[in-house]
């Protein structure tokens, strides 16, 4: 089993459920709160550089839902300066074990990545809200 370090926003239940699978799979989690880091495009950038720009983005955040940000017209160098300001716009968890680095809970790449156990559900992304009818109760 593999120990993680689990970015999160506190709050959020896309990422208390995403947790209690890890855990389920007898993983450890040294989990940190997302938003209190103060990150530096070096550090943010080994978590997201394999990754299109576009998917650098929480795209339950207020911005970009409202179409204020909107990531696919962003730059790499626009994006990382923006979400270095604001950490609610980054893509959620930002996962590590060892040099290996995740972003976002599709639950076949967590799968494949450190394992999810016996409880695997069925290939799916577990982002965004977990609130009913995506609903957040909490600030995204």
């Amino acid at each position: 089993m593999a120990h993680i370090i689990f970015f999160e926003k506190p709050g959020c239940g896309g990422n208390a459920k995403q947790k209690a699978m890890l855990l389920a799979a007898h993983h450890t989690l040294e989990v940190k709160n997302l938003l209190e880091p103060s990150w530096n495009k070096r550090e943010l950038l080994l978590f997201l550089k394999p990754l299109a720009v576009p998917d650098w983005f929480n795209r339950a955040a207020p911005s970009v839902k409202s179409g204020e940000v909107v990531p696919e017209s962003l730059s790499a160098d626009e994006a990382i300066t923006l979400l270095l300001a604001q950490p609610l716009l980054i893509r959620r968890p930002l996962m590590a074990v060892g040099e290996s680095r995740m972003v976002g809970f599709d639950t076949a790449a967590v799968h494949a990545w450190v394992g999810l156990g016996n409880q695997a559900p069925e290939p799916r992304s577990l982002e965004g809200c977990a609130a009913a009818e995506g609903h957040c109760t909490s600030m995204i």
